[in-house]
């Protein structure tokens, strides 16, 4: 499967814009810690442009001096409403710890997010939207926010929450409660979904005339399978029901969400050529590696590691922290495979006939201290055990011969796939040097 490689994620931003002048959606699949959420984030920050514009109040209307003048003022102009980890922080909680039933959640009073709130009856956007996930309520409110003076500085935009309960054979609601976190994940994610809806219905006088991208980055963690499903049936037929599509971008780490999304939209488009990728950082080259999406099953992250793992065997830079990515994928094998421990997926060889030595090396170095962001390099004994673990594995449990082309480097020419010759690591104990592995698993 063959790759484009990106210096960084402004270039991939600025490269998804270019996509989506001529298409509508782009969808990418990334593993936690890829950096998707930086994806966005650079996507944004590509839209912003200082411009001058009028100094308004709270309601939107343009503030005057005492001659008359519109106040103009230094703006930054947007193009893109985004739904990322950087959205929950616009909603914070008083707890109330002092009289334990002042409990709300409050707005960020700056956000362009929460534009136009009163006079849109947001609240009667979400609520729909709502109820097809929970079973609680809310109502937006407005408290005056003082100085110590008692003069008015602003009303804060809250958020109180309520929910039915049944006490003695009916029901009577119970105002002001805590939802839980999973809960306010659920319902921020329809005020951002109706936020999108104005947004779409926007005829260029409204609050959110200024959106051309909506760019989606894993909009609920943690989704059961029964909730990806919905969730990105209910997005799509959003899309589908707003003639008016703006350019979207959505990103997830989520397989099966992924799946639907990419059904979903195939759908909607009546085709099956749009942008589809997965995202993967290259750890040898630096930057990062984009690969175009045929199916709507994405390139798994258990397969990318391998992938990761056999280039970096090959050429030479391997590092301690490769150590963890090896063991992850032993652990997903073996949990797959029904096995207790990974160490049912380390093949035995006449050096470590009962699979300890192998075992213990992936526990002490995927264990230790070793960062990502502070590579340490292997000795050249370490290497060795790293390729034969490695190797064996790959003889073992039989994955795909074309992603593990073996191109040679600098550092060590590897063959092509073919039958393995494997030599065991020497024992530690008679300091002898070490030979690097010369061939690759067989296919």
């Amino acid at each position: 499967m063959s790759a484009t490689h990106y210096a960084d994620l402004n270039s991939l931003a600025a490269d998804f814009r270019q996509q989506l002048e001529a298409k509508k959606f782009v969808l990418l699949y990334a593993y936690n810690g890829t950096g998707k959420t930086r994806l966005s984030t650079a996507f944004k920050d590509l839209g912003k442009k200082p411009t001058t514009g009028a100094l308004t109040n709270e309601a939107g209307e343009p503030l005057e001096t005492e001659a008359g003048e519109t106040i103009e003022v230094e703006v930054m102009q947007r193009d893109t409403l985004y739904f990322n980890a950087f959205t929950e922080d616009l909603f914070s909680w008083h707890n109330d710890l002092d009289g334990d039933s002042e409990r709300y959640l409050i707005l960020h009073p700056s956000s362009r997010f929460f534009a136009g709130l009163e006079e849109l009856e947001m609240d009667n956007r979400i609520r729909p939207l709502l109820q097809r996930y929970a079973d609680f309520d809310f109502r937006l409110d407005t408290l005056p926010v003082k100085d110590e003076q008692g003069k008015l500085i602003r009303d804060e935009r809250i958020v109180r929450f309520s929910r039915e309960v049944m006490n003695g054979g009916t029901t009577s609601p119970v105002d002001n409660i805590k939802i839980s976190r999973g809960e306010e994940n659920i319902f921020i994610w329809c005020f951002f979904l109706a936020i999108v809806r104005l947004a779409m219905d926007d005829d260029g006088t409204g609050p959110y005339n200024w959106v051309k991208y909506i760019y989606i980055d894993d909009p609920i963690s943690s989704l059961d399978e029964h909730n990806a499903i919905v969730v990105a049936n209910h997005l799509v037929q959003l899309f589908r029901e707003t003639p008016n599509q703006l350019k979207t971008v959505i990103s997830t780490h989520h397989i099966l969400f992924f799946n639907v999304l990419s059904n979903e939209i195939k759908n909607l488009l009546n085709t099956r050529d749009f942008p589809q990728y997965s995202l993967n950082r290259d750890r040898i080259g630096g930057g990062y590696k984009l690969y175009r999406q045929k199916s709507d099953t994405p390139f798994f992250h258990h397969v990318a590691s391998l992938v990761e793992l056999y280039e970096a065997a090959q050429s030479d830079k391997i590092y301690t922290h490769h150590f963890n990515t090896l063991r992850s994928v032993l652990e997903k094998t073996a949990v797959f495979h029904g096995y207790g421990h990974f160490s049912a997926c380390i093949k035995k060889d006449p050096s470590d006939a009962d699979g300890i030595l192998h075992q213990r090396f992936i526990d002490l170095l995927s264990h230790g201290k070793y960062s990502l962001y502070e590579p340490k390099e292997m000795g050249d004994e370490t290497r060795d055990y790293f390729r034969t673990i490695l190797y064996g594995f790959l003889k073992d449990f039989p994955f795909n011969p074309a992603l593990f082309p073996a191109a040679p480097t600098a550092a060590t020419t590897v063959p092509a796939p073919a039958a393995p010759v494997v030599k065991p690591p020497a024992q530690a104990a008679k300091k002898t040097a070490v030979k690097t592995p010369t061939k690759a698993p067989a296919s």
